[in-house]
């Protein structure tokens, strides 16, 4: 019975752990994580900022997975290029060792949990009180990834692992293989990290096996290796529904980390060696080290850090040529290309972290309204289009893109509702908020731009035929509309709008509606005079006002997009 409890807190400790991780990296995020996101997308100038950017992010938010997978659908949406993701990616790998250095210091020989229980409770106050609630989050995830570091240690060596003899026969016969043992543990890494998803719990396993003097500290850096390949498995299971430099970017974090692997095997046993004389220890191959936990972590650690240093110092100048690597690895396919009802910016399916999502979904909410832009040249064309067969073209194209623009808000909307299911700060739940609304508004532009074109379908086939002043008019119309759309794609390009161009906005808005109802006053008083039959003006008035109401679409979304900005 005392083995069986044994081994649910050994399992509960390292559940508490990788949770306590996830908390804490949303509690940073909510805290910075749009900031963080807006960096990747404009600090990667050059390899080495790129590297530098991908550190920072990483070591702040304390994933690499996030990092990793919001680098895939940047390169996927065109913001970066493969070279610069490729950097950033290297950086990913240096900034997730941080992770080890936590586990370093809070498994230490002090007994952090008066501490941790201590800070559980000024987490508790801040996210309660709702003051400082991102920073309780963050405590909070730190104080249970520090508690369940301290429980696993400690139920480690309540166990005595070290004098359980089938443990120890296992370790003792899969430790005398030489190089063999190395591989094995390699893939035992890279398979424990696969199916956990967690790095940072494989590494807090490996710490306390070395740690109780169970596994030898060659073995339980074999495993921390597999763990650098099993956590790129993530990054490529997302990239599969993306694009193909998407996978690429993928593909060239699993070549990285491989290279890695391939060249620190060939000087293994003297690397770990120099490792361990670097921390004052002997170091025998397959035989446990007989030295304080403490100093077995920190080795751990610094072998994990050093690696992935050298591992990009080493490659940061051979970019091109692992973007090459990668171009032939995965080759492009004449067949294969974007079509216009692919999602560009969150193709990659929902990030692992709710807050860096935000700003995947304000790209993609842009896209959104240059699709719906493209619609009114369209219904300009269509309009005085002749040609049946042109005009059948043009009006299928319409209609097709009317089809992309309802896909487009039921995916973007779903993408939004499952990003606002996570752990969200005030802010970013206002934006999804907006956004939401946004798109609603640009699914109905679409559809006045479809009803525009059914309009004049109606007009062709019908063989009504408008005045030179009628024609005008609608021109200048759609001119004005035109205007008031570019400026909001701008804006929504930009995520801002300043009040001199809301007003700007809020004046053509005036301006299409004042000459909206001085059309619909001329269109009476034309048709009792005779210009042209009333049918004519009903067709020629039902375009003007399917158009006025584009222009009310256009301006509530600058209204969502001005009190986005200034209501914080």
């Amino acid at each position: 019975m005392q083995l069986v409890l044994q081994i649910i807190t050994l399992i509960g400790s390292v559940a508490m752990l990788m949770y306590g991780l996830k908390v804490m990296s949303e509690g940073l995020q909510k805290m910075a994580g749009s900031t963080m996101s807006k960096i990747l997308g404009s600090a990667t100038t050059n390899r080495f900022t790129g590297v530098l950017t991908g550190a920072a992010i990483t070591a702040a938010v304390q994933s690499s997975t996030a990092t990793t997978v919001m680098t895939v659908s940047f390169v996927s949406a065109g913001i970066l290029s493969l070279a610069q993701a490729i950097s950033v990616i290297m950086g990913a790998n240096i900034g997730t060792t941080l992770t080890a250095w936590i586990m370093v210091l809070g498994g230490g020989s002090f007994d952090l949990r008066l501490v941790v229980y201590t800070a559980i409770v000024l987490a508790v106050a801040l996210i309660y009180t709702k003051r400082n609630a991102n920073l309780g989050d963050f405590l909070m995830g730190l104080s249970l990834l520090l508690l369940g570091l301290t429980t696993l240690k400690i139920n480690a060596t309540e166990m005595h692992l070290d004098q359980m003899q089938p443990v120890r026969d296992f370790f003792l016969a899969t430790s005398s293989w030489g190089y063999g043992s190395y591989f094995l543990y390699l893939l035992v890494g890279g398979i424990l990290t696969f199916a956990v998803q967690s790095s940072a719990a494989i590494m807090a396993i490996t710490m306390t096996l070395c740690s109780t003097h169970v596994l030898p500290i060659d073995l339980g850096i074999s495993l921390v290796l597999g763990e650098n390949i099993g956590t790129t498995v993530t990054s490529n299971i997302v990239a599969l529904s993306a694009s193909i430099q998407a996978r690429r970017a993928a593909m060239a974090h699993l070549v990285f980390n491989l290279f890695g692997v391939i060249w620190v095997l060939c000087v293994f046993r003297w690397f770990v060696g120099s490792i361990c004389r670097l921390w004052g220890v002997d170091f025998t191959p397959g035989v446990p080290s007989d030295v304080s936990p403490d100093k077995l972590n920190a080795i751990l650690a610094t072998f994990h850090t050093t690696f992935n240093v050298l591992n990009t110092c080493i490659l940061i100048g051979f970019i091109p040529w692992l973007e090459k690597l990668v171009m032939l690895i995965i080759p492009s396919k004449p067949e294969q290309k974007d079509t216009d009802s692919q999602l560009k910016f969150i193709s990659g399916g929902l990030m692992s972290t709710s807050e860096l999502s935000i700003l995947q979904a304000w790209k993609e909410v842009h896209v959104f309204a240059l699709r719906a832009q493209r619609m009114i040249g369209m219904v300009h064309d269509l309009f005085y289009e002749n040609d049946d067969t042109q005009f059948t073209k043009i009006y299928a194209r319409i209609e097709k893109y009317e089809g992309i623009c309802d896909r487009m808000e039921y995916e973007i909307a779903q993408y939004l509702n499952q990003v606002a299911d996570g752990r969200l700060s005030d802010q970013s739940k206002h934006e999804v908020h907006k956004m939401l609304r946004i798109v609603s508004e640009l699914e109905s532009v679409g559809d006045a731009n479809f009803n525009l074109s059914r309009y004049i379908k109606h007009k062709h086939e019908g063989n009504i035929v408008y005045t030179e002043t009628q024609e005008k008019n609608v021109e200048q119309m759609i001119y004005l509309l035109t205007g008031a759309q570019a400026k909001m794609v701008e804006a929504l390009e930009r995520v801002n709008i300043t009040q001199e161009e809301f007003y700007e906005m809020t004046n053509m808005e005036n301006e299409i509606n004042t000459f909206r109802d001085e059309l619909k006053s001329r269109n009476m008083q034309a048709i009792t005079d005779k210009e042209y039959d009333y049918s004519t003006g009903v067709n020629y008035m039902d375009i003007i006002l399917e158009l006025e109401k584009m222009g009310d679409y256009i301006i509530n979304v600058d209204e969502a997009l001005y009190e986005h900005k200034h209501d914080k």
